[in-house]
C-alpha cells in the first residue's frame, strides 16, 4: 500500500494499515517534516479531545505521543456537563514530532520514502464505481511506485500558494514546496477541485516577551492522560499565558487592510469560519472591545511562542506593529511571520464512501485537508479509518464503518460524505446529536470491542479496555446494592436514612470522592471514578438517549438496494432525485441527512423499497 504524506493523517494511515498486516510506503516531501505542526502546538480542544480519544480506542498513536511529549494537559468546559467535557494539552512541538517519526520508523512493515507524487497511476476507463482502479504513483522524479490501494493524505500542498502581505510564493507551508501535479491528475481522473484557505499566526522570540503583564495559565494538577494505554503522567508542567487585543491593536489592523491579501482580492479560497484571521475578527465585529490571545510555548526549551488567536497575512512590518500593542509584548521579536495558505481540494459529497474510498477510482482513499478538514485531529481520525479500510478491503474484510451514535468520528466522515463543505471543517460537540453517548471517557467502551475485532488493538490492549470496563460497571452495581449507614446519609445531604450509596451521588454537589470520604470507594483510579460519577448522575438521560437511538437505528439498518436509486422514484421531488442518485446513500437514514432529501421524500422513497421487495420477492417465487 502507499500513503502519500506524512502528517497526522498519513502516519495514521500508515500505522494502522501496518497492524493489519499490510506493507506500507509512506512517501512524504520531508523526512524532517514527519507530523509537522503547522498551526498551533496543541493536540485535543472542544470535540477535538474526544477525536484524540476515538483514535486511541481504535489503536491510533496520536494520544500515546502527546502523553510522551505533552508539556501541559488540561480538560476543558468542566464548568459544563460531562458530554461536552474535552481533554486538551500542549504539545512540544518538536519533541512531537520526532517521537511520532520514531514511532512511524520502528512499526513493522512501514517504509518511509522521501519524494513529491506528481500523479495517480490508474488501470481500466470510464466513470462508473468499479470501471478504474488505482495501481500506484509516479514522483516528480518520474519513479513509479505500484500499490494496490493508494491513500492521498496531501496536507495544504496541492498547489499551496503563501501569502504574507501582498507576497506570495508557492509552498505548502513556509520553507516546504508545494506539490504542483498532483491536482491536474485528480482533475483528468474527473474529481472536481476547488480551493480553501487556512492560515497561521507568527512565532515570537520567547525571550522577548513580558509575561508580568499577562494572565499565567496552568494546566490540571494532577495532569490526566490522553491515552487508555498511559498509567500516568510524570511530568514538570510549562505554563501558557493570556493576554487580550486592545483599542490600539485594532486600529492598527484597521490601517493594514489595504495590505491584507484577504481584503485585495488576492486570496480565493474559502477560509475557515471558525478560526478567523486578527483581520477577519476586526472586520466583522467592529463593536468587540478585545479578543483573547493565547500565548503558547512551542516547548518545554523552546524560543517561540505562538500567539493562538493571532493568526494573520498582513505583511511582516505590520504584524510587528499589531503584536507590540498586546499587553506583555511591547518589545517583541518575531521569529517567523504569520502568513495564509491557499490549496486545493477535493469536495467530498458524492464521490467518497463512508470508507473514505473514491467511487470514482477503486483503491483510492483520501484522508485529512484533501477532504475539506482542518485540523490535526480531524486528518488523523480520517487517516486511520482509510488506511484500516484499504487493509481490511486488500485482505478481503469487512470495512470499518462508524455511525453517528458510535462516535465522533462517525459523525466527522457522515457530514463530510453526505453534506460536504464549502469551508474548512472542524468537529464541534454541537454537532452530535448523541453527544452524551460520545464521551470522552467511554471511547474505550464504545470502540475497543470493535478495534480489537478488526485487528487494530492487541489481546493485551483489549484486556485492559475490559478491565476498566468492568471496573466500573462492578462499581456501580456495588453502589446501587449497598446503603450508606445514617450519618454518611445525613451528611451528604439525604433526607432519609439508609438510601443507597448510588442514590446519593445522583444529589446535586455530592462526588464520588465525597462518597470515599465518607467510608465507601472500591480503590479506583481519579479517572474510573469519574466514570462512575458520570453514568450514576445521569443515569436517566443515558438511557432516554438509548431509546432514541434504537429508533433511529431502524433507518440507519434499511438498506436501499443500489438498482432502485437509478428508478423513476415518482413522488420524489426532482432536487431529492438529483441528491440520491449522486449520494447514493446506503440506508434511510443517510437519505434523511442529505442537504435536500425531505422526510416526505423519504417517505416516498420507503413505498418504493416496499415496492421494490415484493417484486424481488415475486421474481423469485416465480424462478422458483
Amino acid at each position: 500500500m502507499l500513503v502519500i504524506g506524512a502528517g497526522h493523517a498519513g502516519c495514521e494511515a500508515a500505522l494502522a494499515a501496518a497492524r493489519l498486516g499490510c506493507e506500507v510506503l509512506l512517501v512524504t516531501g520531508s523526512l524532517e517534516s514527519v507530523a509537522q505542526m503547522s498551526c498551533n502546538p496543541a493536540i485535543g480542544g472542544l470535540a477535538k479531545g474526544q477525536l484524540v480519544r476515538e483514535i486511541d480506542a481504535l489503536g491510533g498513536a496520536m494520544a500515546r505521543v502527546i502523553d510522551r511529549t505533552g508539556i501541559q494537559f488540561k480538560m476543558l468546559n468542566r464548568s459544563r456537563g460531562p458530554a461536552v467535557w474535552s481533554p486538551r494539552a500542549q504539545a512540544d512541538k518538536r519533541a512531537y514530532r520526532e517521537e511520532m517519526r520514531r514511532v512511524v520508523e520502528r512499526t513493522p512493515r512501514v517504509r518511509l520514502m522521501e519524494g513529491i507524487a506528481q500523479a495517480f497511476l490508474v488501470e481500466g476507463e470510464g466513470r462508473r464505481s468499479g470501471s478504474r482502479k488505482v495501481v500506484g504513483v509516479v514522483t516528480e522524479a518520474g519513479a513509479e511506485l505500484h500499490a494496490r490501494a493508494v491513500v492521498g493524505c496531501t496536507g495544504t500542498f496541492l498547489n499551496g500558494l503563501i501569502h504574507i502581505g501582498l507576497q506570495s510564493f508557492p509552498g505548502g507551508r513556509r520553507g516546504e514546496r508545494a506539490a504542483s501535479g498532483l491536482s491536474d491528475s485528480l482533475r483528468e481522473l474527473g474529481y472536481p477541485i476547488a480551493r480553501l484557505k487556512t492560515g497561521t499566526s507568527p512565532r515570537l522570540d520567547i525571550r522577548s516577551a513580558d509575561f508580568a503583564q499577562t494572565e499565567t495559565q496552568w494546566g490540571d494538577d494532577p495532569p490526566r492522560p490522553f491515552s487508555h494505554f498511559t498509567d500516568e503522567l510524570s511530568l514538570e508542567p510549562v505554563p501558557c499565558y493570556l493576554t487580550h487585543t486592545t483599542a490600539a491593536t485594532h486600529r492598527v489592523v484597521r490601517e493594514h487592510l489595504g495590505e491584507s491579501p484577504l481584503f485585495t482580492g488576492r486570496i480565493s479560497g474559502v477560509g475557515p469560519r471558525y478560526c478567523p484571521s486578527i483581520e477577519d475578527k476586526v472586520w466583522r465585529f467592529p463593536d468587540k472591545q478585545a479578543h483573547q490571545i493565547f500565548l503558547e510555548p512551542e516547548g518545554r526549551d523552546a524560543e517561540e511562542l505562538y500567539l493562538n488567536g493571532l493568526s494573520t497575512s498582513l505583511p511582516e512590518e505590520a504584524q510587528l506593529e499589531v503584536v507590540r500593542t498586546l499587553p506583555g509584548l511591547g518589545r517583541a521579536r518575531i521569529l517567523s511571520p504569520g502568513y495564509a495558505v491557499e490549496y486545493d481540494f477535493v469536495p467530498p459529497a458524492f464521490h467518497l464512501e463512508a470508507t473514505l474510498e473514491s467511487r470514482l477510482v477503486e483503491g483510492l482513499y483520501f484522508a485529512g485537508q484533501i477532504n475539506g478538514t482542518s485540523g490535526y485531529e480531524e486528518a488523523a481520525a480520517q487517516g486511520l479509518v482509510a488506511g484500516a479500510n484499504a487493509a481490511l478491503k486488500l485482505q478481503g474484510r469487512a470495512p470499518l464503518r462508524l455511525g453517528r451514535a458510535q462516535a465522533y468520528v462517525g459523525v466527522l466522515i457522515d457530514d463530510l460524505v453526505l453534506r460536504g463543505t464549502h469551508e474548512p471543517y472542524r468537529l464541534f460537540t454541537s454537532q452530535a446529536e448523541h453527544r452524551l453517548m460520545l464521551r470522552h471517557d467511554n471511547a474505550g467502551d464504545r470502540l475497543g470491542p470493535l478495534a480489537h475485532a478488526c485487528g487494530l488493538i492487541t489481546d493485551r490492549e483489549f484486556a485492559r479496555l475490559e478491565a476498566e470496563r468492568g471496573a466500573v460497571e462492578g462499581e456501580m452495581a456495588r453502589l446501587a446494592r449497598e446503603r450508606a449507614p445514617a450519618r454518611a446519609a445525613e451528611a451528604l445531604g439525604a433526607r432519609r436514612e439508609r438510601m443507597p450509596w448510588a442514590e446519593l451521588l445522583k444529589l446535586p454537589g455530592v462526588t464520588y470522592e465525597a462518597l470515599r470520604a465518607h467510608g465507601t470507594g472500591a480503590g479506583l483510579s481519579l479517572e474510573l471514578g469519574e466514570r462512575v460519577e458520570v453514568r450514576v448522575k445521569y443515569e436517566g438521560y443515558i438511557a432516554r438517549q438509548q431509546r432514541v437511538i434504537e429508533r433511529v437505528s431502524r433507518l440507519e439498518t434499511a438498506a436501499i438496494p443500489e438498482a432502485l436509486l437509478d428508478a423513476e422514484l415518482h413522488g420524489i421531488s426532482r432536487e431529492a432525485r438529483e441528491k440520491l442518485r449522486r449520494t447514493r446513500p446506503r440506508s434511510l437514514g443517510q437519505a434523511l441527512r442529505i442537504p435536500g432529501v425531505s422526510h416526505s421524500d423519504v417517505t416516498a422513497l420507503m413505498i418504493h423499497m416496499a415496492r421494490h421487495e415484493r417484486a424481488v420477492g415475486s421474481a423469485s417465487g416465480a424462478q422458483a
